[in-house]
């Protein structure tokens, strides 16, 4: 029931990453029982073929997010979140109240011992085709130098489990590429990542390096400023498509390709997608939440962080 064009597009886009997956994955829809029938028998789709838990309200886009998880207990979202938190499901995933879910991450799922802030991902495309991910992209403006030090482990993990990238290389973003340079922040975060043992730092690079080949595989930096990147990122290709501009390498700046980001430090896989997704991007954010919960990232993380 989350996003601009629920639940139809949504309930499209989950036949369509349905038709991908193993038999063996069951999917569950939250959500109106009514209209889920109604869009699955217009499709030709056997309602049977998932598993629908009926609820009667809805977070919406405009609601205040922790005000709105309090009072809508029978929201998708909340509902979603007991489940998950249960260990009903083993993953969830909703374009709805990006507040709403961070809200239900940090109160019901809530952070892996020994990490501060979870942190939420975007893919950096690059010409080669071997993405890099920056991260954090927009859970927390503000963050503290040992937050971003952290972000550098939870942005490895993920490097390795989900993209299969061996001792990933993990960069800070700054204003230049010389140690010393940039604001108070990104010089202590320096100060920290550059003695770095659990990842392999290494040093600052610059704007302009995000989608260059060669690169960190992990760029870290705090969640203003890689929130103003991705939605740059995100401008850089409605531009193109207005100039009816069609290219390979710019249309994967196109969200809808990768469906969704994981919440990267909580204790269950949680994935949260665009607002404005329609049935593409809801196929492979459900794929996404698929390899997810495979790569079994959570884990990881406790396994890794036991270890120091």
């Amino acid at each position: 029931m989350g996003g601009d064009y629920a639940p139809e597009r949504a309930i499209k886009g989950v036949i369509e990453a349905s038709e991908l997956l193993d038999d063996s994955v069951e999917i569950v829809l939250f959500g109106n029982k009514e209209r889920i029938d109604q869009v699955c028998e217009a499709k030709g789709f056997d309602i049977r073929n998932f598993t629908v838990v009926a609820t009667t309200s809805v977070i919406e886009m405009n609601d205040h997010p922790s005000k709105s998880f309090q009072e809508k207990q029978d929201s998708n979202i909340v509902r979603g979140f007991k489940m998950l938190a249960a260990g009903e499901i083993d993953g969830f995933a909703s374009a709805g109240n990006t507040g709403a879910m961070l809200v239900g991450s940090m109160t019901m799922i809530k952070t892996v011992t020994g990490i501060e802030r979870p942190a939420i991902s975007s893919p950096l495309p690059r010409i080669d085709g071997n993405d890099g991910l920056l991260l954090d992209v927009g859970i927390y403006p503000d963050t503290k130098p040992e937050n971003l030090y952290q972000f550098g482990i939870l942005g490895s993990i993920y490097a390795n489990g989900v993209s299969h990238k061996v001792d990933p290389s993990v960069g800070l973003l700054n204003l230049g590429s010389e140690p010393g340079k940039g604001s108070l922040l990104a010089k202590s975060a320096y100060g920290l990542m550059s003695k770095a043992t659990q990842y392999n730092f290494t040093g600052n690079m610059e704007g302009s390096d995000l989608f260059r080949n060669g690169t960190a595989d992990v760029v870290v930096t705090d969640g203003f400023t890689g929130n103003v990147v991705l939605k740059q990122a995100e401008s850089v290709y409605r531009l193109m498509k207005k100039r009816d501009i069609d290219d390979a390498f710019f249309n994967r700046f196109n969200f809808d390709q990768y469906g969704g980001t994981p919440v990267l430090g909580i204790n269950k896989p949680v994935i949260i997608g665009h607002g404005v997704s329609k049935e593409t991007a809801f196929k492979n954010m459900i794929i996404h939440t698929h390899d997810v919960i495979k790569a079994n990232i959570s884990q990881q993380i406790k396994e890794f962080l036991s270890h120091e």
